[in-house]
């Protein structure tokens, strides 16, 4: 994050202290409808604080490498000043906080609260890219449930399509293809799990989502290879060779085209049915 854009404003701020019913407080409390007290002595909040004496102890504790403390004092602004020009920027500094300690789930309720408050913000864009690298950075291992990908991939394509000028546009890009792999790569694992119980049309729909809807993922090779060996295994010669000749034509140096080669090379060369739906979602492709 450019830290130093949101720690130092090259511009003046200009800011409004929020109303506190400071005098209510204290008469309730002085006729003990208010009761309790602190346990401890740093979480207290003195309500005149300066909100850019508690902003600035946040930058302080993010330069001493404590992002998590820093993250609490920024949350401090927006609670004793919740209409200032302090608290927006607090806001933005609690998710890069929270993100930065690793406390991922704490980042996303943050950048979404700040895009749904300041949706017009130039930081809107950055907002946003912090909830989706949060997700990015929670997912899952490939053998688990890919639900968290897809959240990602859907917030990585929203900051691409929403800024798509933005320096955030393009690292989102290089993460959408790495949450596309991983897609890919399960359906991939689940379609050879299929083969080798030889449930040769539960693979290949696996295998076809790959094709189909990850054809730009490094998976693609891997699924056409499988798709000839589903074919052949079921004796559909016509759609194995189909598949060997599109892996052969889209990347002639692929390890997998030689394996797929030898497995149709039994029923002569390979040779591309036009009308298969293997050639035509290579034709309909962006790969």
């Amino acid at each position: 994050m450019p830290v130093s854009s949101h720690v130092s404003p090259s511009r003046p701020v200009r800011w409004t202290v929020a109303l506190r019913a400071l005098g209510l407080v204290a008469l309730l409390a002085g006729a003990g409808l208010i009761t309790g007290c602190a346990s401890d002595k740093d979480d207290v909040l003195i309500p005149d604080e300066p909100a850019e004496k508690i902003y600035n102890e946040g930058l302080t504790l993010l330069r001493k490498q404590d992002p998590e403390k820093a993250a609490k004092r920024f949350e401090d602004v927006d609670r004793t000043h919740p209409y200032s020009e302090w608290a927006r920027k607090s806001l933005l500094m609690t998710t890069y906080s929270y993100f930065e300690a690793g406390k991922y789930d704490e980042a996303i309720a943050s950048g979404k609260r700040y895009v749904a408050l300041y949706p017009g913000s130039a930081d809107a864009a950055y907002a946003q890219y912090m909830v989706a690298s949060s997700l990015y950075e929670n997912i899952p291992d490939i053998t688990r449930d890919q639900r968290r990908t897809r959240q990602a991939l859907d917030a990585l394509e929203d900051v691409a399509r929403k800024y798509p000028n933005t320096e955030y546009a393009a690292t989102a890009k290089k993460k959408i293809e790495v949450a596309r792999d991983q897609l890919a790569g399960k359906e991939m694992m689940i379609g050879r799990y299929y083969l080798e119980q030889r449930n040769y049309t539960g693979a290949i729909n696996r295998f076809k989502v790959v094709v189909t809807q990850y054809q730009t993922t490094r998976q693609v090779e891997e699924a056409l290879m499988r798709l000839a060996e589903a074919y052949m295994a079921l004796g559909v010669v016509n759609e194995a060779q189909t598949a060997a000749a599109v892996l052969g034509y889209n990347f002639p140096d692929s390890p997998w085209y030689k394996d797929a080669y030898k497995l149709v090379q039994s029923s002569g060369e390979p040779q591309e049915n036009k009308a298969s739906w293997i050639s035509q979602a290579f034709k309909r492709g962006v790969g």
